[in-house]
């Protein structure tokens, strides 16, 4: 596994030191302990791991400075892309989320167990609530998201939680069905206070799936209407008909 990270990360010009690379295998062993007895991720194979789970995460560090950045990670799961980004980077004030309170307790148990997490925090709950309470709410800097929802509804969900000026970095699939959705959600974008700055396209090797950094920056406040209760955000994405 750490051989074709390293591989990957010099071929995309990502530096990392023998003690980031520790931390990372350290939570890759610790991820894969724990998975024999909880379905945390169906991709085991060591290369597939570097591949699709620590490399793609890291690939986030080529799209936005995090240092002395406050980071939200929405829809985290097992900690992607959240513990890599904390594996590379200790200080990282980072609060993973997500609705699953058994991930989290691997996130929380993975922290302690490697240690030097001071000022990271993983916590259940769904992010439309985090949206509405006042600790949470345009309190972030970063916001990421990888796999959790469509573009127009993964919008709602996030950019409340960002500061005027800060940035969503959306993990997607770059092809066709990638474009309509990110189409469908401009409306919504621009609702909550968004705007799409860019979209950063990549492929960590041939028989990689081509993915997609969509970049969009928090131009206004979010109106105090949003979000919605997600039944309704689900049910009537802003902009459909």
């Amino acid at each position: 596994m750490l051989d074709t990270l390293k591989a990957i990360l010099a071929e995309n010009d990502i530096e990392i030191n023998e003690n980031q690379i520790k931390r990372i295998d350290a939570f890759y062993e610790l991820l894969m302990e724990k998975n024999r007895v909880m379905d945390l991720t169906n991709i085991t194979e060591p290369r597939e791991v570097a591949l699709r789970h620590m490399a793609d995460s890291l690939f986030l560090l080529k799209c936005a400075d995090f240092g002395g950045k406050k980071v939200a990670d929405i829809g985290t799961g097992a900690g992607f892309p959240g513990m890599p980004l904390l594996m590379y980077d200790e200080n990282l004030e980072i609060t993973m989320v997500d609705s699953t309170g058994k991930r989290i307790d691997f996130i929380n148990d993975t922290m302690g167990k490697i240690g030097n997490c001071g000022k990271a925090q993983a916590i259940t709950a769904r992010a439309e609530d985090l949206g509405v309470d006042k600790k949470h709410r345009e309190k972030y800097d970063l916001v990421t998201s990888r796999a959790v929802a469509p573009m127009n509804i993964l919008a709602e969900l996030t950019l409340p939680l960002l500061k005027v000026g800060g940035k969503f970095l959306a993990m997607k699939s770059a092809n066709e069905e990638g474009e309509k959705e990110l189409n469908d959600a401009l409306f919504a974008i621009k609702t909550l206070g968004g705007k799409v700055v860019r979209s950063i396209d990549y492929q960590l090797a041939a028989d990689c799936p081509k993915r997609r950094i969509v970049i969009i920056e928090k131009v206004k406040n979010t109106a105090d209407q949003y979000p919605r209760k997600y039944a309704k955000i689900k049910s009537k994405p802003l902009g459909s008909k």
